[in-house]
């Protein structure tokens, strides 16, 4: 497992950090803390989680392995939750007004059983609550010992630019992470997004590197899922939906990750997780899994690099077709000229 660091920060992760959406959900308790004594064991550090997931039970489950386990284990997790959306009642339950994010904070750590969290993000924009007091409240925070960073989450790339830049303009403390959906199936944040991140000095943390599951081979062409996987005992389930996920370009990518598989003797979601893992501006990779053994299997893609034409043969495949300069074939080779110094 290789560590480093959360954007301008000097606190160093593992590069797969494990995702806990799944806990007190799709897995009961027992299974949650043998994940995260599996993810530990095998070096992992970061653990990921939010207030929503499970409806705060995914943090209560944390929370109760950290209790359990001794400080030599403990001490080396770095434990990172988001607050933003709807947990209490009320005009006031959600959002990143001052008043709401307290209120969330306060109740993460309660749950999580624990005095400080050392990454605290806001799980998404908030067009109704100015900049400036979201910002003041999370470097209160800092000041306060209640978080040692925060991130961002979900925001575009003039999102999380102003927010940067109105930190610096305000002397506040800025965010050192970005985590944005990114997979070889999601790629739009290359457009924007990771450029405005690698500008500030933003470490992006990706969720659903696996595409909901798509790219870890679970799902064939012309053949609608079934049995016990998401799309399985739920077509329709969210943005990885069947009908909507579905297109030419899915299975064109599909088709890539699995050759490159097949030709080193890895499994889908090794190569799928190493294509993202070794993407500019990344830090850590967000894995999660409803059982251990699916664990195991992402784990493996720890260190794992692609040759150039395995990169070049997936990047192909996964290409978005943007129409036009600057985002087209013209605005790709104008950046590349950039990055040559030309």
């Amino acid at each position: 497992m290789r560590y480093r660091l959360l954007g301008r920060s000097g606190c160093a992760v593992s590069e797969l950090c494990l995702g806990t959406m799944t806990f007190g959900a799709e897995t009961d308790e027992a299974g949650a803390h043998d994940q995260l004594d599996v993810f530990v064991d095998a070096g992992g550090t970061l653990v990921d989680t939010a207030d929503v997931y499970s409806a705060g039970s995914s943090e209560e489950i944390i929370g109760r392995w950290l209790a359990a386990r001794p400080p030599e284990v403990t001490e080396r997790v770095v434990v990172a939750t988001k607050g933003r959306f709807a947990t209490d009642p009320g005009p006031n339950g959600n959002g990143l007004s001052a008043r709401h994010l307290t209120r969330a904070l306060d109740a993460s750590l309660h749950r999580l059983g624990t005095d400080d969290i050392d990454l605290y993000q806001v799980h998404a924009f908030d067009p109704h609550t100015p900049m400036e007091e979201t910002l003041r409240t999370l470097d209160g925070f800092v000041q306060a010992g209640k978080i040692r960073y925060y991130g961002l989450s979900n925001f575009t790339g003039w999102q999380l630019t102003k927010a940067v830049l109105t930190a610096r303009a305000l002397g506040l403390r800025e965010p050192v992470t970005l985590q944005p959906q990114y997979s070889l199936i999601v790629r739009e944040i290359e457009w924007e997004v990771v450029p405005a991140a690698r500008d500030v000095g933003m470490g992006l943390l990706p969720w659903s590197p696996l595409g909901g599951g798509w790219l870890s081979g679970k799902y064939r062409r012309d053949q609608r899922p079934t049995g016990d996987t998401r799309l399985g005992e739920d077509p329709g389930r969210g943005m990885e939906a069947y009908d909507r996920r579905g297109s030419e370009r899915t299975w064109r990518v599909i088709d890539a990750v699995d050759q490159v598989a097949t030709s080193r003797g890895l499994s889908m979601a090794e190569v799928a997780l190493a294509w993202v893992n070794n993407r500019p501006a990344v830090v850590s990779t967000i894995i999660g899994a409803r059982t251990t053994e699916q664990l195991r299997t992402n784990l493996r893609a720890a260190g794992v690099e692609l040759t150039t034409e395995e990169y070049a043969l997936l990047d192909d495949a996964s290409d978005l077709g943007a129409a036009d300069y600057p985002y087209g074939e013209m605005g790709l080779q104008q950046r590349a000229r950039d990055l040559a110094g030309g």
